[in-house]
């Protein structure tokens, strides 16, 4: 009974206190937002440019990004910039890091936001693994890694590869969006990460709620390890809104929720305010979050786990 009030008062937050009047300047910073061009990702860009960020939008539909960039700078004056990024392919994740890295010395925020939820249950990434474990978890642990230190699934892997921009930067934040529905996660069942009798068993839900519980042990994680060195890690739950993220429910589904949601503006508002906001700590940004997700040695030994998985993408 106590998930079911937690989910209702997640769901229905009292109103914001902060805006994005509140953000400062943020000239000279340097920012990416995985999926920035849609939802709230791409409330989450508009705030940022509108506030002088160089913003690097990481998504692997050019066309789409291309028209969003087109109408952010209509709407800000400040133009952003494109990065391809698959996080379903960690050879995608791996090169765009290296695009990356290319072009910035330095990298103030990276924000995980792209993610999928209840796709087909026979999808899966390059890689083999469940769709939404690879891109939630694996890809973004990746290339945050690649850019704030040197190695890690999709976001994971992401995360991975830009370490050292991170610590470049002096004191930088890896933003990672998670949700609520954490909470009703049985913690991480190994055997449903790639395609077998266990996955296949398992509601697509639960693998998306299992993905989102991982999202957090791995921000508490990168907190331990980096917190020292200026990286902020920080987990949220951004609200229950109603973006393209849920593009593969039913259309009854879509309408019931349509009903129960805020829009992407007020959704960004917890991305902005991590990103952002001076007293902003290593924490999950919401209520308080499933108690296992701090677990010491969950941690370490899923980040073993996503070292391991990744140690061979060349």
């Amino acid at each position: 009974m106590g998930a079911v009030f937690s989910m209702y008062d997640a769901c229905w937050p009292p109103k914001a206190k902060w805006s994005v009047n509140n953000i400062p300047d943020l000239s000279g910073k340097t920012i990416i937002v995985t999926g920035g061009n849609s939802g709230i990702g791409k409330e989450t860009v508009k705030a940022l440019l509108a506030k002088n960020a160089k913003v690097y939008i990481a998504s692997h539909n050019q066309a789409r990004v291309d028209a969003a960039i087109k109408e952010l700078e209509e709407a800000t004056s400040n133009k952003a910039f494109f990065i391809e990024l698959n996080l379903a392919s960690l050879n995608s994740v791996k090169a765009a890091a290296g695009a990356f890295q290319k072009l910035e010395s330095k990298l103030d925020v990276l924000i995980i936001n792209a993610g999928v939820m209840i796709p087909d249950p026979q999808a899966l990434t390059d890689e083999g693994y469940d769709l939404q474990f690879g891109v939630n978890v694996v890809g973004g642990w990746f290339i945050s890694v690649l850019i704030f230190v040197s190695r890690a699934l999709g976001h994971c892997c992401f995360t991975r590869l830009l370490i050292p921009q991170l610590l470049a930067a002096g004191s930088s934040r890896i933003i990672t969006l998670s949700s609520h529905g954490h909470i009703l996660a049985k913690g991480i069942n190994w055997e449903t990460i790639r395609d077998g009798p266990a996955r296949q068993k398992t509601e697509s839900l639960d693998l998306y709620n299992q993905s989102k519980f991982a999202n957090v042990v791995v921000a508490c994680e990168f907190a331990r390890r980096y917190g020292d060195k200026g990286i902020v890690s920080t987990s949220l739950h951004p609200g229950l809104i109603i973006t393209n993220l849920g593009r593969t429910m039913s259309p009854f589904k879509v309408k019931i929720a349509s009903y129960l949601s805020y829009n992407s503006t007020r959704g960004a508002l917890t991305t902005l305010y991590a990103a952002t906001a001076p007293e902003t700590l290593n924490t999950y940004l919401s209520w308080k979050p499933h108690a296992s997700t701090s677990d010491i040695e969950l941690g370490a030994k899923l980040w073993a786990w996503l070292e391991d998985e990744t140690k061979d993408i060349k």
